[in-house]
């Protein structure tokens, strides 16, 4: 405890912050790395005129309080005030489109990951630069504007995502960290850079859609950055920004800002080459560092990078825990109508999860789709959550559940099949983390069926990426000469934590392939609820 308070009062704490989709969470970071104190502040996006999105006053809002419940939790545990630190980290929910004017001012609202509104700026950008570009990567949302003809574009000085946001009104510094700059715009591996030939075709592209464009893209987009570089520091504006109350100390240096993405690859030491890890919750990835490039370009796989700068394949997709969450918040409902009063929601994911458990292997015919929002992996612009059945389908709660939690994997699955069984990718080590694997044992062992492969679930892991940029502004403070993040990882951090192993279990792999394939024969019938149920 004595220890702990010296390095809080003498400034040598960490803090990592990410804006995740439903809350915002600071960690604060010991000397050995350890999480030592945390806040949070929960939010929710908005949808106004059909965008998703969060308002820069609930952004402002939430991250001040968010900070605020961490200094509380240290003068808590601790008894002592929290006036400065040794080093700052922002991580955000990945890419995304915050394009701002010469007067800083920001032109559109904020449109998040979860917009499905740029297919067309998608394919086109696909075929032109030969390198998939997913629906949410900035550089998408941008030339989906140009096409759209929007107003907006002519003005461009900087665009950035929420990350970048954040670390730029904090720093003055308009810069990315690598793995976030990978889903603004394609990265050079070779260069850790922007792809050059890639940027001309751009160019050349949007001055032919729209001829009164006076940018060039790689003028409007954040410097690069790898993981290790300082990326400037706390600025007295940025402190108040951060802490109204004006007790932080500005000065402190400030680690290049991150997409959860790769803040989820260093919380689970998941950044040397085949290794993976799943993060899922909201939305739900997939990522594994490669050992050399795929064999072609897949629509259904992004490629980006670790935060050094290493070629990472990912699967993203937009839908996991939403429905599942709803269909367990009906049963809290129920439990309430009967009389139960202050329901232990811990306890309700708890029986509901292993409920499934004793399901059918392949979910007894049932059927169902978690999409809150489009799913690009299957083609699809807009969500229609649906759970459908057939009158001779085992219809229980076991196989109710055990298919809304094989669903909340079923568009990763359609990704990772191309990814392991087509490019033949392996990993050695596939860690998962995030609110789906909180219930002991039932995430990890669905997700071990979906891959076919055993996935470690580590108890750190539920620190989740506040924890992991905390780990890479740590890193660029405290790391030896020659020191790589890998090194860093496993010889600083995780110290021989294995966490705890699933090995897949057989009848469940083969029972998952089997509602795969009824999950896939099934898609028309969602692409019929998009078209018909608004």
């Amino acid at each position: 405890m004595s220890d702990v308070k010296s390095i809080i009062t003498e400034g040598k704490a960490v803090l990592g912050i990410e804006f995740g989709s439903t809350r915002i969470k600071a960690v604060l970071v010991g000397e050995n790395n350890e999480p030592i104190a945390s806040g949070a502040h929960d939010w929710e996006n908005q949808l106004v005129d059909n965008i998703w999105t969060y308002s820069l006053d609930a952004i402002w809002k939430g991250v001040q309080d968010c900070y605020a419940n961490m200094v509380k939790d240290v003068k808590d545990q601790y008894g002592v005030e929290l006036t400065k630190l040794g080093a700052i980290g922002f991580s955000g929910m990945m890419h995304g489109y915050m394009p701002f004017d010469e007067k800083d001012e920001l032109l559109v609202p904020f449109r998040t990951w979860r917009n499905t509104i740029t297919g067309e700026a998608s394919e086109e950008l696909t075929k032109l630069l030969n390198f998939h570009i997913p629906q949410r990567w900035s550089v998408a949302h941008l030339y989906q504007a140009i096409l759209n003809k929007e107003e907006h574009v002519t003005k461009i000085s900087f665009i950035t995502t929420l990350a970048g946001y954040i670390h730029w009104k904090l720093t003055g510094e308009k810069v990315m960290g690598i793995g976030e700059a990978s889903g603004m715009f394609p990265i050079d591996m070779n260069t850790k850079d922007y792809y050059a030939d890639m940027i001309e075709k751009f160019d050349q592209a949007a001055a032919e859609k729209n001829s009164e464009i006076s940018w060039k893209i790689k003028d409007i987009l954040p410097k690069v950055l790898v993981a290790g570089e300082q990326a400037g520091s706390l600025t007295e504006e940025g402190a108040k920004l951060l802490d109204p109350s004006g007790k932080l100390e500005a000065g402190c240096p400030m680690c290049p800002p991150e997409g959860d993405a790769g803040t989820g690859m260093a919380a689970t030491n998941s950044v040397a080459q085949r290794t993976g890890n799943v993060s899922a919750g909201t939305s739900v990835f997939a990522m594994i560092v490669l050992e050399k490039d795929l064999a072609k370009v897949h629509e259904e796989i992004d490629m980006v990078t670790t935060p050094t700068g290493s070629p990472v394949a990912m699967v993203h997709c937009n839908n996991c825990t939403s429905d599942l969450n709803a269909w367990v918040n009906l049963f809290k409902e129920f439990a309430e109508a009967f009389g139960m009063d202050e329901v232990d929601m811990t306890k309700l994911f708890k029986v509901l999860y292993n409920k499934a458990l004793e399901g059918d292997a392949d979910c007894g015919g049932l059927l169902a789709y978690n999409y809150f929002s489009g799913e690009h992996v299957t083609n699809l612009e807009a969500g229609r959550p649906l759970f459908v059945r057939t009158p001779d389908s085992k219809f229980n709660l076991a196989n109710f559940m055990r298919v809304h939690l094989f669903t909340a994997l079923g568009a990763l699955k359609t990704g990772l099949d191309i990814l392991i069984k087509e490019e033949g990718v392996e990993a050695d080590v596939v860690t998962g983390h995030g609110g789906l694997f909180k219930t002991k044992g039932v995430g990890q062992s669905i997700l071990a069926a979906a891959m076919n492969t055993s996935v470690t679930v580590m108890e750190t892991a539920g620190e989740g990426g506040a924890w992991g940029i905390g780990l890479l502004a740590s890193y660029m403070i405290n790391k030896e000469d020659g020191e790589t993040l890998d090194d860093f990882l496993v010889n600083k951090v995780f110290k021989g934590e294995t966490g705890t192993k699933m090995d897949p279990d057989p009848e469940m792999v083969a029972g998952f392939d089997e509602f795969i394939k009824r999950y896939a024969a099934g898609l028309p019938i969602e692409r019929a609820a998009v078209d018909h149920l608004n």
